[in-house]
């Protein structure tokens, strides 16, 4: 009963649907919302009316955060019921142009970018999914004019399979969730299933520099347009700092206001969804460049006695947190630790002794996994803390004058928080202060 659990209830109590609600989380939040959707015409559910409820329901409407071989998914499979996420349900009564994008990094950028160009094209379109509102909350809205820019996730893609966007983003795949998907296999697979509905007519718009994304190409029926970080032919790609759209120069890598190889790479991908949908390529390419950012990635929250904060809370995994301290002018101090997602540090320690990280701060329910891995990979200069707020203190203290302190913790926030914005939110209240 988080946002997409509340976005899917509400949509299915206003076509009359029977609904059932049930959470095996207990909180005073939870409980306030069901008594909400209660009074709308909903039905609470408690653990020993859960057997009944399973017996009652048609469909099951499962939560992203909760992975298919839960017990409940389970029991509705033996009787062989449906199981459909919020997504699924959203994309079922979509009228709107979809656009979808999914990667293990640089979603939420390529997202923004994409309604940045859309918007200054003039078009109408919103942003929604695994950002900002679900898409079942915005569908209503969404005439057979407009956009809907959809972030999907690999636990969203486990239990969609009726969305066919006129242009899917495949942004990378790197090592992700492997606690809840098991393996790579599993997860490759996943990410894939959102070229699964295309056609001729639509378009997947790959990472040619990612090995397992482009052998995508080889699998659809749908056009495909690559971008690369390296010139080519065709595409659109990056060539003596400049991006090139087949062959047309568009804009220089210094324009952009958002800085970093990523934003490059997110760039590209947005450029080229651009021109799969038939932008104007400079209307585009002025959208892109504005662009600054988006929150909790590698934001810098403030500068204090010559030290320079910097929140990158959203790189929860080992890429992305590399991708951050590659982007780092300064020597640095990290913050990393959180929740275990199942895979290994020991690359991550390895990419730091190069970098200028200069000390590493563990921390959290997966501290001791991290500080296995700095000590194989022969990383030492490092401290271990038991939580967040002592974490951050102690950067904060051992960083100096001209050094930065980046909170790009590789791991997920559920040990402590609710989501990567609480986590970066506490992160810049307590430097703050």
């Amino acid at each position: 009963m988080s946002r997409s659990g509340e976005s899917a209830a509400r949509f299915l109590l206003k076509r009359g649907a029977e609904v059932y609600l049930y959470d095996d989380v207990e909180s005073q939040k939870i409980e306030k919302l069901v008594s909400s959707l209660e009074e709308c015409g909903a039905h609470g559910v408690e653990p020993d009316g859960l057997e009944r409820a399973v017996n009652v329901c048609d469909v099951l409407v499962l939560s992203p955060g909760i992975p298919i071989d839960n017990p409940l998914p389970v029991a509705f499979r033996r009787q062989g019921k449906n199981i459909i996420g919020e997504e699924e349900l959203g994309a079922m009564y979509l009228r709107a142009t979809a656009v979808a994008v999914t990667g293990t990094n640089g979603k939420t950028t390529t997202v923004s970018m994409i309604n940045d160009i859309l918007t200054a094209e003039g078009r109408r379109s919103v942003m929604c999914g695994n950002i900002g509102e679900p898409l079942a909350g915005k569908v209503e809205e969404l005439g057979f004019d407009d956009f809907a820019v959809i972030e999907v996730s690999s636990f969203q893609l486990e239990t969609l399979s009726s969305l066919r966007p006129h242009v899917a983003v495949i942004t990378n795949i790197s090592e992700d969730h492997l606690n809840r998907h098991y393996n790579m296999e599993n997860y490759i697979f996943l990410k894939g299933k959102i070229l699964r509905n295309l056609r001729g007519s639509e378009y997947a718009v790959l990472n040619y520099d990612d090995v397992t994304v482009r052998s995508f190409a080889d699998k659809v029926r749908c056009r495909v347009i690559f971008f690369s970080a390296e010139p080519r032919t065709d595409g659109v790609w990056c060539e003596n700092g400049a991006v090139y759209c087949e062959g047309e120069r568009l804009f220089s890598v210094t324009d952009m206001k958002s800085e970093g190889a990523h934003n490059v790479y997110n760039a590209l991908a947005a450029m080229a969804a651009a021109k799969a949908l038939g932008c104007d390529m400079s209307v585009a390419a002025k959208a892109v460049c504005a662009f600054k950012g988006v929150r909790h990635r590698i934001e810098t929250v403030c500068e204090r006695d010559g030290k320079t904060y910097i929140d990158d809370s959203k790189g929860t995994n080992v890429d992305a947190a590399v991708k951050a301290v590659e982007c780092m002018r300064r020597d640095t101090v990290i913050l990393l630790g959180g929740k275990d997602k199942g895979y290994e540090y020991y690359p991550l320690f390895k990419k730091l002794k190069e970098s200028r990280v200069v000390h590493a701060v563990l921390y959290g329910e997966n501290r001791f996994r991290l500080l296995s891995a700095a000590q194989e990979a022969g990383f030492t200069d490092y401290s271990l803390c038991p939580d967040f707020e002592m974490a951050v203190r102690l950067a904060d203290h051992i960083a100096i004058a001209g050094q930065n302190v980046l909170l790009s913790p590789a791991s997920s926030s559920f040990d402590e928080f609710s989501g990567y914005e609480e986590r970066g939110d506490a992160f810049a209240r307590l430097v703050s202060d």
